[in-house]
């Protein structure tokens, strides 16, 4: 009798076969597309033309980027980085932290200061890259860090000035101690336009095989308000949950952001209006059943209430102090629900009374 064939051997790791059936790495957009360039950073001219001179000069201070999310602040740091030491001696020049995780006093004088310390290799040199004899420490949401922490970090940011700089990024500049600021170049970061926007959203389609009609380019930019990493990682989101073969309406966007559609708003006006308490109930049970967050209802309901010429100025008064306090309330962890449903009865209530 014949022996049964042998099955045939596994293959190694890293044989065609074998990577061939491994699905393809998926990255987010807003790493794909980070600038690799202080030229590729978009609507931040004054910044990086600033910054570009530093370069050519061989001496960089303390750095202090504010400004709104997503405006490139980061971008900015890690591409002036590599411009400063190429891809790989940058990974042993930079140290990028997260201030908002790690914002204790103990990170500062253990992890951030035995970074500053070490002194530079004069033979780390990169043939076509500047190389300045320093380090660079990245702080990431430094407005997150505690008052102790910044007081440990503005003294090893003075100890340690030859050997080290400090690239401290945040948010709201008022939140970061005097001391720290004093020794910093601070540039303020705007939100992007419109424009730079739509061009570097139509590069990202463009890239991906995507073709988008101006709509819903039009619909990204708007519900950003300048948060380019925003418009980036719902465009993205937006085209998985649709498939890369299906072409992108602002519907598709305003539903993956979790924005509101108008007409669910005004129903909440309309069931206000009826002068009984069942639809003002209905109202608020549907939308929390359509897991809508009650501070994005609070959010868009309030430009609609205040466009309702039928409502008056001290109506309109009561139902935003309402609104106020409802708002105050889910921060604090209130009920969703019930804060909707306090809001819209209120909002019933005085439209009710005579004027």
């Amino acid at each position: 009798m014949s022996s049964p064939p042998s099955s045939p051997p596994d293959s190694p790791p890293d044989s065609p076969v074998m990577a061939a059936a491994k699905p393809p790495a998926t990255q987010p957009w807003i790493e794909k597309y980070r600038p690799r360039k202080l030229d590729d950073v978009a609507h931040q001219e004054e910044v990086i033309s600033t910054l570009k001179r530093t370069i050519s000069s061989g001496n960089l201070p303390h750095l202090l980027l504010y400004g709104p999310p997503g405006t490139g602040k980061t971008s900015t740091i890690l591409a002036m980085a590599r411009e400063l030491y190429g891809p790989e001696l940058m990974k042993k020049r930079v140290l990028e932290l997260n201030a908002s995780n790690e914002r204790g006093i103990d990170v500062i004088r253990h992890k951030v200061k035995e970074f500053a310390q070490v002194a530079v290799g004069s033979r780390d040199s990169v043939p076509g890259f500047p190389c300045p004899p320093f380090k660079i420490i990245i702080l990431d949401e430094a407005d997150s860090m505690t008052k102790d922490a910044q007081s440990a970090l503005r003294r090893t940011m003075e100890q340690y000035a030859k050997v080290t700089r400090f690239a401290i990024i945040c948010n709201y500049v008022s939140r970061i101690i005097e001391p720290i600021t004093s020794r910093c170049a601070k540039f303020r970061y705007k939100p992007l336009s419109a424009d730079s926007m739509t061009g570097r959203l139509k590069t990202i389609a463009t890239a991906e095989g995507i073709t988008l009609p101006d709509e819903t380019f039009r619909a990204l930019v708007d519900l950003s308000e300048g948060d380019m990493r925003k418009s980036i990682t719902v465009l993205q989101s937006a085209q998985k949950l649709r498939g890369m073969d299906q072409q992108l309406t602002p519907a598709d966007v305003m539903e993956v952001a979790g924005i509101i559609p108008t007409d669910r708003l005004v129903d909440i006006l309309r069931a206000a209006k009826c002068g009984s308490f069942r639809p003002v109930q209905t109202c608020a049970q549907e939308l929390i059943y359509s897991a809508y967050p009650a501070s994005a209802i609070l959010n868009q309901l309030l430009p609609i209430l205040l466009e309702d010429e039928s409502i008056t100025d001290g109506q309109k008064a009561t139902i935003t102090r309402k609104m106020a306090d409802a708002d105050h309330k889910l921060s604090e962890g209130a009920d969703e629900y019930l804060q909707i449903l306090d809001v819209i009865a209120c909002i019933a209530q005085t439209i009710s009374q005579p004027v």
